[in-house]
């Protein structure tokens, strides 16, 4: 609960993949917790505060930026005496473009009480957002954890669809060695291409009965994919 945390990372990183993970994870018996995805950028502060209000159970959010917060700032003092943290994620805040909507998330963060924050709010998104958080140098100054997710290496690559694989129940060895070396060259380590690489990879193995994922198979369905090795 000290305020602002901000993930920033490339497209296919696993942003979208963490913030429903950590939402999962906190419990609700310790938290009033929420995931809100921004899908455009033509969205207004008022809006955005209302969604939020709605989310952390204010039934009747009012129309005006003014009213809003203080429903708020009762709602969160309400969850504050059940013993719980209210906790707001929000995806693809990239999209939030404009002084206007970051100068009212530090309005939230302003909402405290003696010793912690009454709302924790989560960014998640490209790495423009930090060129809009820019907007606010204020808001800057109050990101209490701030880290970037990159793309794998070829070790976490073979880690990784080797993990995958035994979660799905494989206990054997189905990508040929090499043929991991070629998935990381064409995904350059991104989670979502390899994950999509690799799937097509099954799939054609499947058809071909072919027991073992080779480099020549993986090449095939890289050029299928229009993918470019690095």
């Amino acid at each position: 609960m000290k305020g602002l945390v901000v993930m920033v990372g490339a497209m296919g990183t696993g942003k979208t993949m963490l913030g429903r993970k950590l939402l999962d994870r906190l419990q609700t018996s310790e938290y009033d917790a929420t995931l809100l995805v921004i899908v455009h950028t033509a969205i207004s502060a008022e809006w955005l505060l209302k969604k939020i209000a709605l989310q952390l159970g204010v039934a009747e959010p009012a129309d005006t930026k003014s009213l809003i917060l203080t429903q708020l700032y009762k709602r969160l003092m309400e969850i504050y005496e059940e013993g719980k943290k209210a906790v707001v994620i929000v995806d693809e805040a990239n999209m939030l473009q404009t002084q206007e909507i970051f100068e009212e998330f530090r309005g939230l963060l302003n909402l405290e009480v003696p010793g912690r924050k009454l709302i924790c709010i989560v960014l998640l998104g490209l790495p423009d957002l930090e060129k809009y958080l820019a907007l606010d140098p204020p808001l800057m100054q109050r990101i209490a954890i701030k880290f970037t997710l990159k793309e794998f290496g070829l070790d976490a690559t073979r880690n990784y669809i080797n993990h995958r694989l035994a979660v799905a129940g494989c206990t054997k060895e189905i990508f040929n060695p090499l043929a991991i070396e070629n998935i990381f060259k064409y995904t350059k380590g991104t989670p979502r291409l390899i994950n999509t690489i690799a799937d097509n990879c099954l799939l054609e193995a499947y058809l071909l009965k072919q027991q073992i994922i080779t480099p020549e198979l993986v090449e095939r369905v890289a050029d299928d994919l229009r993918l470019k090795k690095d």
